[in-house]
């Protein structure tokens, strides 16, 4: 997914196609236990991780938490590299940085451009 090329919310349409691409990438992120999955994955000190390595800090089961990593991974938010018998994942920084230049009205992006 090209977060990119979607209209910004602020600033001209979006049209339908790119609204329901949007609006399945924010319904990724409006769950608590995957914002958490994204802040553990994010921080990790080598910016990836395991299902293994998230069960205990999240306190959920590994079907559960491989069920919130598919829905993140599908909404293109997260990488997987499969090594082994483990998947490994990493957040795709494109992905949150579209997200991010959709919802800032065009004054503060121009602004931020300009700093």
């Amino acid at each position: 997914m090209t977060m990119l090329a979607i209209s910004p919310l602020a600033g001209e349409p979006i049209d339908r196609a790119d609204a329901e691409r949007l609006a399945g990438v924010l319904k990724a992120f409006a769950d608590p236990a995957r914002l958490r999955l994204l802040s553990l994955i994010q921080s990790s000190p080598q910016g990836e991780a395991s299902v293994s390595d998230l069960t205990a800090p999240l306190g959920l089961s590994q079907p559960t938490v491989s069920h919130h990593l598919r829905i993140l991974t599908e909404a293109g938010l997260l990488e997987r590299d499969k090594r082994g018998v483990w998947a490994y994942y990493r957040l795709v920084p494109s992905a949150i940085a579209g997200i991010a230049e959709l919802l800032t009205p065009p004054r503060k992006r121009a602004t931020k451009k300009t700093r």
